[in-house]
């Protein structure tokens, strides 16, 4: 399994690279890892055991992790909360990582990026203004139609999940090979 882990920080490293430099994050990186991801977890266990059905189990495994790590960020890049290429990474981190492994690295990378776009915010000088418009949309759909506001969509604040997603792949990878 460590090797899947490996992978999975390379992916995670690139991405994060491309990411803090442009802004997206490749096609070709995390759409080209999800199938490697079923066919190595195939491979693999078909090379250790022998098995073609525990080796189809684990592939099966390989896309059950791609599914249920896409479903929290596809609801939130449907909400315009989350760029595509950090919804496919995260697909690729579930095929990689399996269901369990993957929703782990997930949900820590969601944390270091709570912990990180404040701060990031603040050191911009875009701290308040954000937390504003925050509360603003989350109040705006239960005001009467009088006194709603369009806010702006140059005054909200974008941040790059790529850096993120690394630390919560590595902190993921870190918590299970440590000992």
């Amino acid at each position: 399994m460590q090797w899947f882990f490996v992978a999975a920080i390379v992916v995670a490293a690139l991405a994060a690279w491309v990411d803090w430099r442009t802004g997206f994050i490749p096609d070709w990186l995390t759409i080209g890892a999800i199938p490697v991801g079923f066919a190595a977890h195939a491979f693999y266990t078909l090379a250790h055991t022998g098995h073609r059905l525990e080796a189809g189990q684990q592939a099966g495994l390989s896309v059950l992790g791609a599914a249920l790590c896409g479903l929290i960020p596809l609801a939130l890049w449907n909400a315009n909360g989350l760029g595509g290429g950090d919804l496919k990474l995260f697909l690729a981190l579930g095929a990689l990582l399996l269901p369990l492994a993957g929703l782990e690295a997930e949900l820590w990378s969601f944390v270091a990026a709570a912990v990180i776009a404040p701060v990031r915010l603040a050191w911009e000088g875009k701290l308040f203004r954000t937390v504003g418009n925050a509360a603003f949309l989350a109040v705006n759909p239960f005001l009467p139609k009088a006194r709603r506001r369009e806010l702006d969509p140059e005054r909200f604040s974008w941040f790059r999940m790529g850096p993120a997603i690394l630390l919560g792949t590595i902190w993921t990878a870190y918590l299970h090979l440590k000992g």
